[in-house]
């Protein structure tokens, strides 16, 4: 009899095959991002539907058999029902499930990258806290996790800690003072003191204090924007749900 595994993963994404089947890709602390087969998933009344679906956290019970692993029993731990009821916030939380798949890689231990996908979720669904904020910080410690941290001390060019109307250059990881950027400086990201601390913040604050700071009006937007244009160009690739949660919150909709 096939070895039982027991261990705690959430859905980032699920593809429906066969009749009744699901094939999960499915992020675990100990196993990292695993291909998961869910059998009768799509089923009525199946046991294991409701931790089969995309953003599913639960305790899982596998066994792998010919290189998969094969759902046995599950016990959902959350499913983020505020998020659910929320278009937007949805949208946002789908976004973050294929940014970690992207991120991640297969069979490679994952505790910090987990904890950050819980610790966002958990932000969004039940503490309210401000979508953009919550986004740009789980995009730039996510890039961080995976090797891609950038190098903000201090302007690249000088060695000054306090940057001079500082710029991000997000293409090389780094920040800037305007003065130093010369000629480049329009192909750079504008910052200011208060979206150049939270970036620093982000970078090396402790999973429980990774939010703990506020932002609003342009600070907010700068960091958001700096975050998001250096996730897209150090992972060379656009997100569909990325598209689509910003086409939700384009005015009039």
């Amino acid at each position: 009899m096939p070895e039982k595994i027991v261990t705690k993963g959430i859905v980032l994404r699920e593809t429906q095959t066969k009749e009744a089947d699901k094939i999960l890709t499915v992020l675990t602390a100990e196993h990292g991002r695993i291909a998961l087969v869910a059998r009768g998933a799509r089923r009525k009344n199946s046991k294991i539907a409701a931790a089969s679906e995309l953003l599913a956290f639960s305790e899982l019970v596998v066994h792998e058999q010919h290189g998969w692993f094969l759902l046995d029993e599950a016990s959902t731990l959350a499913l983020w029902e505020n998020i659910r009821r929320d278009i937007a916030l949805l949208a946002l939380a789908s976004y973050f499930a294929e940014l970690t798949e992207a991120a991640t890689g297969e069979g490679e231990r994952a505790e910090e990258t987990l904890a950050l996908l819980l610790n966002a979720l958990y932000a969004l669904d039940a503490l309210g806290k401000p979508p953009e904020q919550v986004k740009a910080a789980f995009e730039l410690k996510l890039l961080a996790l995976a090797g891609y941290a950038p190098l903000l001390t201090e302007c690249a060019v000088c060695g000054a800690g306090a940057p001079e109307e500082p710029l991000f250059d997000a293409r090389e990881g780094v920040v800037v003072c305007r003065k130093c950027a010369g000629a480049a400086a329009n192909g750079l990201l504008p910052l200011d003191g208060g979206s150049l601390a939270a970036m620093r913040h982000v970078l090396g604050a402790e999973r429980k204090r990774l939010l703990s700071f506020a932002l609003d009006g342009g600070p907010l937007s700068r960091f958001a924007r700096a975050c998001e244009t250096f996730t897209r160009i150090q992972l060379e690739r656009d997100f569909r749900t990325l598209d689509f949660y910003r086409s939700l919150r384009l005015p009039g909709k």
